[in-house]
C-alpha cells in the first residue's frame, strides 16, 4: 500500500479503534465483538510496521508502553495542583460548617438565597494532570508536592479510559485533572490471576493504582487494570470556560473524558447533607473505593472571589466518611467452622474503631492467605472494614513484630491443624480448592449450627427469631440435629430453654409454622447445597419445575441449566446422592413443608423471559426484594447497573444516576404500576 493510502487508512483505523475504546472502557457499552476489534488493531499495527513514519503519539498501538525508564523526570505544573481542605467531622454538621464559612466569606446574610454547589465523589487513587495540546495527550504528571510532579506519560498511555486524543476538542492547551484508580472487581481479578501464577499480589486498590503509575517499566503498568475519572482543570489556553464547575465536567465528558456519573448540583447545606447521606448508603455498592465526597462552589466567578487560604481553596472541601482502615494488634488466631465444613482462620484483635463500628475480629480467609500475609499473634496489622463486609486483615506492619531477638520472631507462622477444632474429625484440603474442610458433616456441631442458621435465613425459609443464640441452645442441648427437627419442636421444650419466655417461644413456633409454605427456589437454597447460591437455586427451580426432577438429574442434565458448570453440577449430584440428605427432605415433606413448584412453561411463555432489569429508587409498595422475586419467577434477570444490554429500568422515588444513564442509552423505563402490568401479561 502506498504511503498516502496507508496514512489515510491509518487515520480511519485510529478513529474507529478509539471510538470502540470509548464505548467499551468509558460507556460500558461494547459496540463490536472482541475478535472484530482485534482485527482492526492488528491492521493498524501492520500499517505502522510497514510505514514507521505513520506512528503518532495518539495512536492506540502506543498504549502498550515503551522502554523502561531509569527514573521519572520532574514536571513543573503550570497551575499548581493544590490539595483541598478535609472536613474530618463526618456528621451533617461538617457540611453545615463549610456552607457557613462560604456564606460568611461571600458576605451573605440569612435572607440571601442558598449557595449553589457542585458535589462529587472523593476517589481513593492517585491524582494526575493530563496535558493536551491541540487535542493530543502530550504529557501526564503526578501531583508531587503540588508545584512539581513526576512525568508518568508512558504509563498513563496504557490506561485505556484516558483518550490519547480529545473528541472534537483541540484547543492549544487543555490540562485535565483527575484520579487514576483501580476498581474493586479489577483488583480482585488481578490478584486472583497473580496468585494462580504464584506471583506477588497487590495490597489494596489504592496502592495498586499508585504503584502501577509509578512503575519505571511501562510494560508492567500496562498489565494493571487501571481506570480514570476527570474532576477539574489545570492550565487552559484557547478553550471557552463554562460559567460553572458542573458545566466544565459536562464539557469534558463531551470531549470524550470519563467523568463519574455520581455527581449533582445542589442548593445550600441541606443539599450537601442529602448528597453525603445518599452516597454513604450507596458507597458499598460502588465498584471503586471512595473515602468521602467533595463539595465545590459551582460558580467559577464565585470561586475566584473566594480565592485561597494557605494553599487551599476556600470554595471547596472534602467531607469524609468514617475511616475504613485502622491499626490494631492480633491477640490470637482462632478457627471457625462453617456450615459446609470450611475452616476459616480468624484474627482476634485488640478492639479498634473502624468503618463506624468497633471491630474485635477479622477474617484471614484461608490458610494460604494467612501464610501469604504472614499474620502472627502479637503482630500490628492494618484492618479494613467497608460497610457490611466482614472485617479483614489487609497486611502486617513487619517493623512492629514482637521478636525474641534481632533475627527470630516471638511467635511461629500460622499452621492449620490436622483435625477439626470442634469435632476432631479429619481436615481435608482438596487440591482444586484454597479452603480446608472438616469431614465431620452434620456430626460436627459447628456445621449443624451453620446449616440451621442458613436454613432459617431471610432469603431461605425466613424463620424470624431463629438466631445464633437460640440455635446454639437447640444444638448444644441435642434438641435439634437436622432442619426437619425444627418442625417437631413443641412449646414446652422451647419455653424450658434458658432465657426463653413462653410468649417468645410461641412467636418462634408461629414463625416456624409460617415457613412451611415457601417456593421451590427458596427451599433448594435453604438446603445449603455447596456451591448453590440464591441465583442458582432459582435457575434450578425454573429449569426443572419440581424438586423430584432436580433430585433425579445426573451431572449431564444439571449442566443444561444456565450458568451451572461441572463443579456446581457435581456438588448438586453429590448432595442428592447422600441418603441422609434425602431422608431430611422426606422428613420435611412429612412435617408439612410444601412449596409452589417452578413453572417452566409459564417462564417460556413469559414476555420477560431472558430480559434484564435494573431496579433504582424507592417503589411505592414493593420492596427491592419483592420486585426482584416477581421478575425472576417469570424468567427475568435483575442486574445492579445499567448498560446497553439492559432491557428495562424500574424507577421509583429518588432514582438517581441509573435513571439518567437509562435515559441516555434509550432503555425502556417503567414505574411500579407499569412493571405490574408487564408481569401480569
Amino acid at each position: 500500500m502506498h504511503l498516502q493510502q496507508a496514512a489515510a487508512r491509518a487515520g480511519v483505523l485510529r478513529r474507529e479503534i478509539e471510538r470502540h475504546n470509548h464505548a467499551y472502557y468509558v460507556l460500558d457499552a461494547p459496540t463490536i465483538p472482541d475478535a472484530e476489534y482485534d482485527k482492526l488493531f492488528c491492521e493498524l499495527q501492520a500499517l505502522e510496521t510497514e510505514h514507521p513514519q505513520l506512528i503518532s503519539t495518539d495512536s492506540p498501538t502506543q498504549r502498550v508502553g515503551g522502554k523502561p525508564l531509569p527514573e521519572f523526570s520532574p514536571v513543573r505544573h503550570a497551575v499548581p495542583m493544590l490539595s483541598i481542605r478535609t472536613e474530618t467531622d463526618t456528621e451533617p454538621s461538617g457540611a453545615r460548617a463549610f456552607d457557613t464559612r462560604v456564606r460568611r466569606e461571600l458576605g451573605l446574610g440569612e435572607a440571601d438565597p442558598a449557595v449553589e454547589y457542585a458535589v462529587e465523589l472523593k476517589f481513593d487513587g492517585l491524582a494526575i494532570n493530563l496535558r493536551y495540546e491541540h487535542g493530543v495527550l502530550v504529557q501526564a504528571a503526578t501531583r508531587g508536592d503540588g508545584e512539581t510532579g513526576e512525568d508518568v506519560t508512558q504509563n498513563i498511555r496504557t490506561v485505556h479510559r484516558i483518550p490519547l486524543r480529545l473528541h472534537g476538542c483541540a484547543p492549544p492547551v487543555l490540562e485535565v485533572r483527575g484520579e487514576v484508580f483501580m476498581s474493586r472487581p479489577d483488583f480482585e481479578r488481578y490478584n486472583a490471576k497473580q496468585r494462580a501464577l504464584g506471583r506477588a499480589t497487590l495490597v489494596n486498590p489504592r496502592n495498586g493504582a499508585a504503584g502501577s503509575i509509578r512503575q519505571l517499566d511501562p510494560a508492567m503498568a500496562a498489565e494493571r487494570p487501571l481506570s480514570f475519572y476527570a474532576y477539574g482543570l489545570g492550565e487552559v489556553r484557547g478553550w471557552d470556560l463554562p460559567a460553572t464547575h458542573s458545566a466544565v465536567l459536562d464539557a469534558l465528558a463531551g470531549c470524550g473524558m470519563p467523568v463519574c456519573e455520581h455527581r449533582a448540583v445542589v442548593q445550600g447545606a441541606d443539599g450537601l447533607i442529602a448528597f453525603h447521606a445518599r452516597i454513604r448508603e450507596a458507597r458499598d455498592a460502588l465498584p471503586f473505593d471512595i473515602d468521602g465526597v467533595v463539595y465545590k462552589v459551582n460558580s467559577l466567578a464565585l470561586q475566584q472571589r473566594l480565592g485561597f487560604v494557605t494553599r487551599e481553596p476556600r470554595w471547596a472541601v472534602a467531607h469524609k466518611y468514617p475511616a475504613e482502615e485502622a491499626l490494631t494488634t492480633v491477640e490470637a488466631i482462632e478457627l471457625q467452622v462453617g456450615r459446609t465444613g470450611a475452616i476459616t482462620p480468624v484474627a482476634r484483635l485488640a478492639p479498634v474503631f473502624v468503618g463506624g463500628v468497633t471491630v474485635t475480629n477479622a477474617t484471614l480467609h484461608n490458610e494460604g492467605e494467612a501464610r501469604r500475609k504472614d499474620v502472627r499473634i502479637g503482630d500490628t496489622v492494618i484492618v479494613r472494614r467497608a460497610g457490611d463486609v466482614i472485617p479483614e486483615v489487609v497486611s502486617v506492619v513487619i517493623e512492629r513484630r514482637p521478636m525474641k531477638d534481632l533475627v527470630h520472631p516471638l511467635h511461629p507462622p500460622f499452621a492449620l491443624p490436622k483435625t477439626c477444632p470442634v469435632c476432631r474429625s479429619a481436615v481435608e484440603c482438596p487440591e482444586d480448592e484454597a479452603i480446608a474442610r472438616c469431614t465431620g458433616g452434620l456430626f460436627c456441631p459447628a456445621q449443624r449450627k451453620g446449616a440451621l442458621l442458613h436454613f432459617a435465613s431471610r432469603r431461605a425459609m425466613d424463620i424470624e427469631g431463629l438466631g445464633d443464640k437460640l440455635v446454639d441452645q437447640l444444638v448444644d442441648n441435642a434438641i435439634v440435629k437436622t432442619p426437619a427437627d425444627l418442625y417437631k419442636l413443641g412449646l414446652l421444650a422451647m419455653a424450658n430453654l434458658e432465657r426463653m419466655a413462653e410468649k417468645s417461644a410461641a412467636n418462634i413456633l408461629a414463625a416456624i409454622e409460617k415457613s412451611k409454605t415457601t417456593t421451590l427456589a427458596r427451599f433448594i437454597f435453604a438446603l445449603g447445597i455447596r456451591n448453590v447460591g440464591e441465583a442458582t437455586a432459582k435457575d434450578l427451580a425454573r429449569h426443572f419445575g419440581n424438586l423430584d426432577a432436580v433430585m433425579d438429574a445426573d451431572v449431564d442434565r444439571l449442566q443444561q441449566v444456565p450458568d451451572v458448570g461441572p463443579i456446581v453440577a457435581a456438588s448438586i449430584a453429590r448432595f442428592f446422592a447422600e441418603p441422609h440428605n434425602v431422608e431430611v427432605i422426606e422428613q420435611l415433606r412429612a412435617a408439612g413443608v410444601s412449596w409452589s413448584d417452578g413453572a417452566p412453561s409459564a417462564v417460556a411463555n413469559s414476555p420477560i423471559a431472558g430480559k434484564t432489569f435494573v431496579l433504582t429508587g424507592t417503589l411505592p409498595t414493593l420492596t427491592r426484594d419483592e420486585a426482584k422475586d416477581m421478575i425472576e419467577v417469570l424468567g427475568g434477570k435483575v442486574a445492579g447497573s445499567v448498560s446497553k444490554k439492559t432491557d428495562y429500568v424500574v424507577a421509583g422515588a429518588e432514582a438517581g444516576s441509573k435513571l439518567d444513564k437509562a435515559q441516555a442509552l434509550g432503555v425502556t423505563i417503567l414505574d411500579e404500576s407499569q412493571l405490574r402490568e408487564l408481569l401480569e401479561k
